[in-house]
C-alpha cells in the first residue's frame, strides 16, 4: 500500500470470522476472554472463490488512491471520480443510511449478541426473498421496532453487494 493517507479503503478481510478479546467483570474482577473462528467457520471461507484483477494480491487492503494508480495496459483499477459515495450517496440518503446501520446493529444484536458488529453472510442468504418478505410490510414497523422498508434497503443492499463480488 501506498504511503498516502486514505482513510477508504478495499478491504478484502473485513467480513471474515475473526479472534477478539473481550474483557469480563465478574464478581468485582475481570476476567480476559480471547474468541476465536471456529473449525466450521474457518472451512466455510475456504469454500469462497474469490478473485481480483491482475497484479492486485487477494486479501491485502488497497487504498482508493492506489486502486486509482495501479493499471493494466494504462487504464485504473477505479477511478475514484466515477464512484462520488459522499456526494451520491452519503448526502442524498443521510437519514436512510443512519436507519441502515440500525438495521446492521440489530442484526448483529439478533444472531450474534456477544460479539462485535459483524456481517456473518452464512445466516439467512435469502436476501430477495426476505425482502420480498419486508416490502409486503413497508408500511409498518417490525417488531423489533424497525421500519420493514429499512430492512428491504438492508436486504437489497446484501444481494448487491453479492451480485457484484461474483
Amino acid at each position: 500500500m501506498s504511503d498516502k493517507k486514505n482513510k477508504f479503503y478495499w478491504d478484502t478481510t473485513r467480513n471474515y470470522p475473526y479472534e477478539s478479546t473481550s474483557t469480563l467483570n465478574l464478581d468485582g474482577g475481570s476476567t480476559e476472554v480471547t474468541v476465536e473462528p471456529t473449525k466450521e467457520q474457518m472451512e466455510e471461507l475456504r469454500k469462497v472463490e474469490m478473485s481480483v484483477p491482475e497484479g492486485l494480491e487477494f486479501g491485502k487492503p488497497y487504498a482508493l488512491q492506489d486502486l486509482a494508480e495501479k493499471n493494466v495496459d494504462g487504464q485504473p483499477y477505479l477511478n475514484r471520480k466515477d464512484y462520488p459515495v459522499y456526494t451520491g450517496v452519503l448526502k442524498y440518503f443521510p437519514d436512510a443510511l443512519m436507519e441502515l446501520s440500525r438495521v446492521s446493529l440489530q442484526g448483529n444484536k439478533q444472531h450474534h449478541p456477544d460479539k462485535p458488529l459483524h456481517w456473518d453472510r452464512r445466516k439467512s442468504t435469502d436476501h430477495l426473498d426476505a425482502l420480498a418478505r419486508h416490502l409486503i410490510e413497508a408500511e409498518k414497523a417490525d417488531d423489533d421496532g424497525i421500519l420493514h422498508l429499512a430492512k428491504v434497503a438492508w436486504r437489497a443492499l446484501a444481494a448487491l453487494q453479492e451480485k457484484l463480488e461474483k
